[in-house]
């Protein structure tokens, strides 16, 4: 099974596809310098298999090569930055 993640700046959000189809989002908008993050999701039945997590990865390393802040409005975004230290430095004041 292949992912991919990408932006989709037309609809403010960052999508996972699995095999083609679209499984799950990554909601964003523009505040400054920073892209906060108010929701994730992953379809339902998909759920815990790790998508969230590649999803929520591919896009703090895209943001990160943005030069650009993030603001983790969303639960599960917040927890994979506690989670995962290397993300933590590019949080927005």
């Amino acid at each position: 099974m292949e992912t991919t993640v990408r932006n989709n700046p037309e609809r403010s959000r960052y999508e996972i596809t699995l095999d083609g189809s679209l499984v799950g989002a990554a909601d964003y908008y523009e505040s400054g310098n920073a892209l906060v993050f108010p929701h994730t999701e992953i379809d339902a039945e998909l759920r815990g298999q790790g998508l969230g997590e590649q999803l929520v990865r591919a896009v703090l390393d895209d943001v990160r090569i943005t030069g650009r802040k993030i603001v983790p409005r969303c639960w599960f975004v917040a927890e994979f930055v506690a989670l995962n230290p290397e993300y933590g430095n590019f949080f927005a004041a």
